[in-house]
């Protein structure tokens, strides 16, 4: 069922009124809920947000190459910051889902709440234009376009790692799959990363082997650092 006060939350912590407010609707209706959903909002907001957020960090960062402008946009527009945007609007308590999705939690889940942020982007654009939109998105990340991570935060653990290792001659880490657990849906991978020449070696689990490499690099590089 759907919650019209959570809407209205949602729009005023925008800080923006719809004048169709059917797009609003749309924008908080996940495709669990059946054939009318936010599949294709989604869709443009992402695209707007790439450019919207692109431009910002291409005027902010003038001497910044094209490499970490890249990696700067990515982590401004991944999920979990997406998702993080969409907790601070109560997106999560406006969303219409599925019987199934909303017993599963799905009200909570990053990736459904990321989704509907970008649904909302594509819906405030269609409802007044790209000015209007560019302002809104700039608006959302505003403190974190005042606070951008430096070039060496925006490597990922691996690359740090590695970099790590290179500059004290060691060789390169090794990454081994310990164990995959769960259904075909609900994956679990536990990796270890070892360190041979200094006796060093730490697991992590996460829901895909990426992020147990990434989580288990994290580990050694903290140990190392004395993190």
């Amino acid at each position: 069922m759907r919650d019209e006060r959570a809407e209205s939350h949602v729009a005023r912590a925008l800080g923006y009124e719809f004048t169709a407010p059917a797009l609003l609707r749309e924008a908080l209706t996940h495709r669990s809920a059946g054939a009318a959903n936010n599949e294709r909002l989604e869709f443009l907001g992402d695209a707007l947000l790439n450019s919207v957020v692109g431009i910002e960090l291409f005027l902010r960062k003038p001497q910044a190459p094209e490499g970490e402008l890249s990696r700067l946009r990515a982590a401004l527009v991944r999920g979990e910051t997406l998702a993080a945007i969409g907790r601070e609007l109560g997106v999560g308590n406006a969303l219409l889902l599925g019987e199934g999705e909303r017993k599963s939690g799905g009200h909570r889940r990053d990736s459904i709440i990321a989704d509907a942020v970008e649904a909302l982007v594509g819906a405030v654009f269609l409802d007044s234009d790209f000015e209007t939109v560019r302002r809104l998105i700039v608006n959302l990340f505003q403190a974190r376009l005042e606070d951008l991570p430096s070039a060496d935060e925006l490597k990922d653990p691996k690359t740090r790692l590695q970099e790590y290792l290179q500059r004290r001659r060691q060789t390169p880490p090794d990454y081994d799959v310990v164990a995959v657990t769960g259904a075909d849906h609900a994956r679990r991978y536990t990796v270890s990363c070892r360190v041979a020449a200094l006796d060093l070696e730490h697991t992590a689990t996460g829901t895909s082997r990426r992020k147990a490499e990434q989580q288990a690099a994290q580990a050694c590089l903290d140990a190392l650092q004395g993190g």
